[in-house]
């Protein structure tokens, strides 16, 4: 890479990748064991079974094939992601210029997995980290495609399969994004995949991530628990067995944090009880099994960052809005989806969606339910922070990632008022809430670590919610009203063999 030039700010990450490290190649045994772990890894995607009644089976596209690099480039890669970490470590007390954020080589050196890279968050992510100098590689099995079809549900946007977009992309851009089709549930793939790539960083968007699907029987219930905590158990021995000074970047959620009458803080909370005190991980509560399973993985995470001496953070994300970033606009094949059902689609993206068709936006229960919310442009920038500030070994971030805080009732009025502005008429309406929840409560959760850091945030605005709506307004035709209602009730969820018997 050529070094930039001396105006340029420069991360901790780009000043070691500069240094122009060269070692020895890697030993051929090792080579040979990631080759044949590779061909098995490749050849065995499509015959795993289903997991909890969702088969993944024929999601492995011919061509998918897991390229090891050149044992000489493997070797100076790791060389240099020790300078990398080492640099990134003693920078760790200097709060970060992100003035160069935005530098077409701002990632030098970095080899940052996307595992999820084909869903809402993981190809926005891949494209903003891409378009910046990251090497970047997505793992994913398909299978938010798979929920759609079993279901019913289709983006509201036009999106393309992942092959056409990664093809696209370096059309675009110039830039090739890796591409391991596989799950990561199945270790002997995921393993193969870590050792072909070496990532420095592992950003982890790959599991279930809607309530409502995993309240909507046993079956998926299961299936939520299972794929969520084993895969992302399977991403930290991959780490431990194959990338060891790899970061994990692990999305969580604030819903783990429940709605508690105290301020919710960054990750932990120092308690004083009888005469002692000690700092613990903030008490989680989730609301739903996808929650939960995000609980038992941040148990997890911290339980092996410690034992194994990973590093490793804990992004909990708010509830996420918006359909375009600077990527995913340079083309219409790279728009990214944009889900309005009940099910996997978020509540300020539904209103929207809602005030566009002229259906009343749907507002459960009393609308006092308030949330942390962010701009998917601010997503993918919490990534870049958090790629770029690696936790040091044996220790685990936590941010609570959003940037401002709304309720349900909040939201609706903000979406009447931007509707009107473009000739809308946004009605709203009461609906008989389907979650157990709390409707009216206390919120105050803290988020300043990520501003800390250098986020600068795009807040909400009538600009901002003017172009959502546009933008919902080309595509309003494509539109099944029917998928506009909730359809999953948390205290009617049952097995597969109960919702057979009451449909009789």
């Amino acid at each position: 890479r050529t070094a930039p030039t001396p105006t340029t700010t420069m991360s901790a990450f780009t000043m070691a990748a500069s240094a122009g490290v060269t070692v020895a190649a890697a030993p051929a045994a090792r080579r040979s064991v990631a080759q044949r772990s590779a061909a098995r890894a490749s050849a065995g995607l499509g015959s795993r079974k289903a997991v909890g009644g969702v088969s993944l089976a024929g999601l492995a596209a011919p061509g998918a094939v897991l390229n090891r690099r050149s044992a000489p480039a493997a070797g100076a890669s790791r060389a240099r992601r020790s300078n990398v970490f080492a640099a990134a470590d003693a920078a760790e007390k200097v709060k970060p210029d992100r003035s160069g954020a935005d530098a077409k080589d701002a990632g030098a050196g970095q080899r940052v997995m996307i595992i999820g890279g084909d869903g809402y968050c993981g190809w926005a992510t891949a494209l903003h980290l891409s378009n910046r100098g990251y090497e970047v590689a997505i793992v994913d099995n398909m299978c938010r495609r798979t929920f759609d079809d079993q279901l019913g549900f289709n983006s509201l946007t036009p999106i393309k399969g992942i092959h056409e977009r990664v093809r696209k992309w370096e059309e675009v851009s110039g830039n090739k994004i890796q591409l391991y089709v596989g799950d990561i549930c199945d270790y002997e793939f995921l393993s193969a995949a870590f050792q072909a790539f070496e990532p420095t960083a592992a950003v982890h968007y790959g599991e279930q991530r809607s309530a409502p699907y995993s309240m909507m029987d046993r079956t998926r219930a299961v299936f939520t628990q299972t794929n969520n905590v084993m895969g992302t158990i399977n991403v930290m021995y991959a780490i431990k067995e194959f990338a060891p000074e790899c970061h994990l970047v692990k999305l969580g959620t604030m819903g783990e944090y429940g709605t508690p009458n105290i301020d919710i803080e960054e990750g932990y909370i120092t308690i004083e009880h009888n005469g002692r005190s000690d700092t613990l991980p903030y008490p989680k509560q989730g609301g739903s099994f996808y929650h939960l399973s995000k609980c038992h993985d941040s148990a997890n995470m911290l339980f092996c960052t410690k034992a194994w001496g990973l590093r490793t953070t804990d992004l909990n994300q708010g509830v996420v809005y918006g359909v375009a970033t600077e990527e995913t606009m340079m083309a219409p094949e790279l728009i990214n989806r944009l889900d309005y059902d009940a099910v996997f689609g978020t509540a300020l993206n539904r209103f929207c969606i809602q005030a566009a068709v002229g259906h009343p936006m749907t507002v459960y229960g009393k609308g006092g339910q308030t949330r942390g919310f962010l701009d998917i442009r601010d997503t993918v920038r919490c990534i870049q922070i958090a790629c770029d500030n690696p936790a040091p070994p044996g220790e685990m971030k936590i941010y609570n990632q959003f940037t401002e805080q709304f309720s349900v009732n909040e939201l609706a009025a903000m979406v009447t008022e931007a509707g009107k502005k473009i000739g809308l008429d946004p009605q709203v309406i009461n609906v008989p809430n389907p979650r157990t929840e709390l409707e009216e409560h206390y919120y105050n959760a803290k988020n300043s670590k990520l501003g800390d850091l250098g986020l600068e945030p795009h807040l909400m605005s009538d600009a901002l919610l003017d172009s959502l709506l546009n933008i919902i307004v080309q595509y309003k035709d494509s539109v099944d009203q029917r998928l506009l209602l909730p359809a999953v009730n948390w205290k009617e969820s049952a097995s597969v063999g109960q919702n057979v018997a009451a449909n009789k």
